[in-house]
């Protein structure tokens, strides 16, 4: 018979003193093991799984994916506490232990090295324990309800290396789950440059986030995004400074100098509590060595911070993102010159440049088709018409992918784009979902996927998916923003003020900040505060701040100022880009609710990128059950009622 290969999710079951119990008790042993049965049974239905047979007192189950394996294995345990609860019920207690990876079908078995290592790994389980591999841990980890403590590297019988092993922590386990995470938190501070020549800071600054991109691959790190490190450029402030405000648990700081092709980077790691130097290194190579460089400071890292490293994971530190360094050096120019983008026109033709010129000197550039991509979908937003730019980047978008299809980058841009440019919800959540499990540190990707999952009216997913972008991207504002509105949307205002009152404190009075807090005031009937926020931006020579005080005021019942701004926008051109749910929302609030509707309309038929997640805001309740209102959501395929239904309850205007 043909044998087939495939990738699965392993689970093996058996019954604890099961054997003793047969010598004393057979029919009382009988009996648990078909209440086994009765448990497991309606747990494979929901989670698709399929036993493949039964040995003794224990199962061999088969399932698609981690997810589904370890949820299923997790509502087993729970249903067996439920059992063990009743009264006068026989106790029963059953292991778990499950594992990911390559098995071999023959006929209605399974066999190969994957499934040996689940049988192996569950013996480790306590009775009523569930226990993982590492291969399930890096799927599963943030998707779960309990938390999974770290048991570390287990040698198991007949498997050649250690395993890492985790186990869940039940509530009523007894056992204190570990504080907070357990997976060491690393800063990479921008990278000096001591160059002779100052106009080599891009080549600094630019292998800076390289090299955060290169330490992200290593899951068993936490590493803190970019857009939070850049802010501590030249600063004076201590290492422990900065472990305190970033939550880092190391810091890894150093210098570059470049001469010619000729390189020296000096690197160090800092214990970010003790500010104890852990591990200090110069390396004095040429140019074409810098990818060797960056692969071994990472692995470094990770050793000195006790973080067991996969094989797949050595692989891709052994990979060079290009052969040719002209492109890599123009790339890492785009790099910088996007840094630099203020979203006015003209300002974003030098990052295109670069990042053009680096794919012409090596077409074959996975990281160059990601970049320019997603800087195409950005200045989509607010630079050029999106119909100029989002064809190519959906094909750069792809074409990094062919090139490597583990490029967390990649799958993020192209679930970007799907999410905010083509309204292919589940293109987006499949994209984004993969680019996390790839690198766990994708700050960008988790704010892209909360995002998505706020619009698909996920609430607690996506409150999930944020918190941990602020963990990664603690001096970003938009996870908070976005996490403040999901509140919001909640009813919770309390929870939305206190986030975005701590954020003011952190960030400083930001103009959006200002008017998401002024906003949350009004909505909570704290009028007062909310109009003391929002004065500042009286007279502002930008049309949308003029429009977020108006808006504020409205909500406070002075709609005057945002009937005087409204008519402005219909006579002469914006300065800028304003979202027409934006100015649909201005007509809501001053009670125009079919001058609202009209310019949603509009917006839909011109593909506004903004209806689709600010369509729950409080501001269109006034609509919300409006038929035409339910069928511009319904065409952008989401729910249109609060409550995540599709339905029209009453018709208002």
């Amino acid at each position: 018979m043909a044998s087939v290969r495939r990738l699965a999710a392993i689970m093996f079951t058996d019954i604890a003193g099961f054997t003793t119990l047969t010598q004393t008790d057979e029919a009382g042993a009988l009996r648990l093991l078909q209440e086994q049965e009765n448990l497991v049974g309606p747990l494979l239905l929901a989670h698709r799984g399929r036993k493949v047979k039964s040995m003794g007192d224990g199962l061999l189950i088969e399932f698609p994916n981690a997810l589904d394996a370890l949820e299923c294995g997790v509502n087993l345990q729970r249903k067996v506490h439920e059992h063990n609860a009743a009264k006068g019920a026989h106790p029963l207690q059953v292991r778990v232990g499950i594992h990911l990876g390559d098995v071999q079908h023959q006929g209605s078995d399974i066999l190969g090295d994957a499934v040996n290592i689940a049988s192996r790994v569950e013996p480790l389980a306590e009775p009523g324990g569930v226990c993982l591999s590492a291969q399930v841990f890096d799927q599963v980890h943030n998707k779960v309800a309990y938390p999974l403590e770290k048991l570390g590297p287990k040698t198991l019988k007949g498997v050649r290396q250690p395993v890492e092993i985790y186990r869940v922590v039940f509530p009523w386990s007894g056992k204190v789950a570990p504080a907070g995470p357990f997976l060491p938190r690393l800063a990479v501070l921008p990278l000096a440059n001591i160059s002779p020549d100052p106009k080599d800071e891009y080549f600094a600054d630019g292998l800076t986030e390289e090299l955060i991109s290169v330490v992200s691959q290593i899951k068993g790190l936490r590493v803190i995004s970019h857009t939070s490190v850049n802010q501590y450029k030249g600063t004076t402030k201590t290492v422990s400074q900065i472990g305190s405000e970033l939550g880092a648990d190391a810091v890894l700081e150093g210098s570059v100098r470049k001469a010619g092709d000729q390189l020296r980077i000096a690197v160090q790691l800092i214990d970010a509590r003790t500010d104890e130097h852990r591990w200090a290194q110069t390396y004095d190579r040429k140019l074409e060595n810098v990818f060797a460089i960056q692969a071994d400071v990472a692995e470094r890292t990770a050793g000195l911070l006790k973080v067991e490293m996969l094989r797949a994971e050595r692989e891709a530190l052994a990979g060079r993102p290009t052969s040719n360094l002209d492109a890599y050096e123009s790339y890492l120019r785009g790099i910088e010159a996007v840094r630099r983008f203020d979203g006015s026109l003209g300002s974003d033709e030098e990052a295109l440049r670069y990042f053009e010129d680096a794919l012409h000197k090596d077409s074959s550039f996975s990281a160059a088709y990601s970049h320019l991509a997603d800087f195409l979908l950005q200045i989509s937003l607010v630079s050029r018409p999106s119909t100029s730019v989002l064809p190519r980047a959906r094909s750069l978008a792809q074409r990094a992918i062919e090139l490597n299809p583990k490029s967390s980058e990649a799958h993020t841009v192209r679930g970007n784009l799907a999410m905010r440019a083509d309204r292919d919800w589940a293109l987006a959540e499949a994209e984004l979902n993969q680019a996390i499990e790839l690198n766990p540190s994708d700050s960008f990707a988790r704010l892209w996927y909360g995002l998505l999952l706020f619009a698909l009216q996920r609430n607690e997913e996506a409150k999930d998916q944020l918190r941990s972008a602020i963990e990664l991207d603690p001096l970003m504002l938009l996870p908070r923003l976005t996490l403040a509105s999901v509140l919001e949307r909640e009813g919770d205002l309390k929870s939305a003020i206190a986030l975005l009152e701590k954020s003011l404190e952190s960030f400083g009075e930001l103009p959006p900040l200002r008017w998401n807090l002024a906003l949350a005031y009004a909505l909570a009937g704290r009028v007062e505060d909310a109009v003391r926020l929002v004065d500042p931006l009286a007279g502002a020579p930008d049309l949308l701040l003029r429009g977020m005080r108006s808006a504020v005021l409205a909500i406070a019942g002075r709609p005057d100022e945002l009937r005087t701004l409204l008519t402005e926008w219909e006579q002469q051109p914006a300065s800028r880009y304003i979202p027409l749910s934006f100015v649909a929302s201005g007509y809501v609030l001053v009670g125009e609710n079919e001058r609202a509707l009209a310019i949603l309309e509009r917006g839909f038929r011109e593909g506004d990128q903004d209806l689709w997640v600010s369509y729950q805001f409080p501001v269109f309740d006034a609509i919300r059950n409006h038929p035409r209102f339910v069928e511009l959501i319904r065409g952008l395929n989401l729910p249109s009622g609060k409550d995540g239904s599709a339905e029209a309850t009453s018709s208002s205007d």
